[in-house]
């Protein structure tokens, strides 16, 4: 993301969007009764001296929308804002939806909280942050997914044509197999590849790989697991296994942290979680670090105890609800903190 003009007192963001993951970023920051500015494309308004009523041409315009409603689906390449036009040439009042997209520009206009200055400039520093693509391979399945900001996103699955012992002779042979999983790859943008599962298909593919294809596969890491496919993924994920820049990622950071709290509860150590115990625990200063999930955070559910947790020092992290280790803090009533010291 490229922040191009802020103004905190207008409340005026202006801003590029770069990457599908600066979506996400957008998508938490975006609220009810904000005003939103971007191009669109709208049906010209009919003439008002028209013998019949004809449909006018679609036109390239720039619209005010006051939203009411924001839209974002992990595996679409768009955000989408619902609301009514405000400002523009035509049509005041009606309604509009902006399908914000890569490489558009578009304004923010609202009471910035400072939770949401922070997803913002997080979206600027984490923009050079190269893709991370997995292959999570057995001699049956492989699945292709990529880590983005907000989790883990499914790519594709290719079938070997494989099942069990037997199988039939429409099953490819290795070499397809792996081709057809390297085309895959190769349409996608793959930056550094972890290729893992729980056999020996993944030595194969990273061989072949760097035979064939070493501009993607000669740093590629092969890593063991237990399962293969998206749950082989997870399995890595929680496990802190990887490059270095899996572990510096943003769903790698928040996977080890809710982990670490899972772990504290298990020994009975330095955890609270669900509002009042957490409460409890800000007002005993004794809290390192707050986790709270991203849907709860979005729709300012906690802001109360983020705002004070800020006030005692504590590090604030908000855990994507998009990959599983939001999903256990969800669990947990959506908000949870690893403690200094032990509270009686």
């Amino acid at each position: 993301m490229r922040i191009n003009h802020k103004d905190y007192k207008t409340g005026k963001i202006k801003l590029r969007v770069q990457t599908l993951d600066d979506l996400w970023y957008l998508y938490n920051v975006i609220e009810p009764d904000d005003l939103v500015f971007a191009f669109t494309t709208r049906r010209e308004e009919a003439r008002a001296d028209a013998v019949r009523a004809e449909r006018g041409e679609k036109k390239k315009m720039r619209l005010g929308i006051r939203v009411e409603k924001v839209e974002f689906h992990e595996f679409a390449d768009w955000l989408r804002v619902h609301g009514t036009i405000e400002e523009g040439p035509q049509d005041i009042g009606s309604y509009h939806t902006l399908n914000i997209t890569v490489d558009e520009e578009m304004t923010i206009q609202k009471v910035w909280t400072r939770h949401q200055i922070d997803v913002l400039e997080r979206a600027e520093k984490t923009m050079e942050r190269p893709l991370i693509t997995f292959i999570a391979i057995d001699d049956e399945e492989a699945t292709i997914a990529q880590l983005r900001e907000y989790g883990i996103k499914f790519i594709a699955s290719v079938v070997s044509g494989k099942s069990g012992k037997f199988y039939s002779t429409k099953a490819k042979k290795p070499d397809e197999y792996f081709e057809e999983v390297i085309g895959i790859i190769k349409g996608n943008a793959p930056g550094p590849l972890i290729i893992l599962g729980p056999g020996f298909a993944k030595e194969g593919m990273s061989k072949y790989g760097r035979e064939k294809y070493s501009k993607f596969f000669d740093e590629a890491q092969v890593v063991s697991s237990g399962q293969s496919g998206m749950a082989g993924v997870q399995e890595i994920l929680k496990l802190g296994i990887g490059s270095k820049v899996l572990e510096d990622s943003r769903v790698g950071q928040e996977t080890r942290l809710v982990e670490q709290l899972l772990a504290e509860i298990g020994k009975n150590g330095l955890f609270a979680y669900g509002k009042a115990d957490v409460e409890n625990a800000i007002n005993a200063n004794a809290v390192d670090t707050l986790l709270v999930n991203s849907r709860s955070a979005r729709e300012r559910i906690f802001e109360t105890i983020m705002e004070n947790a800020s006030k005692v020092g504590a590090k604030i992290v908000v855990v994507s609800e998009h990959h599983d280790a939001g999903k256990q803090l969800d669990a947990l009533g959506n908000i949870g903190a690893i403690l200094r010291y032990k509270l009686g």
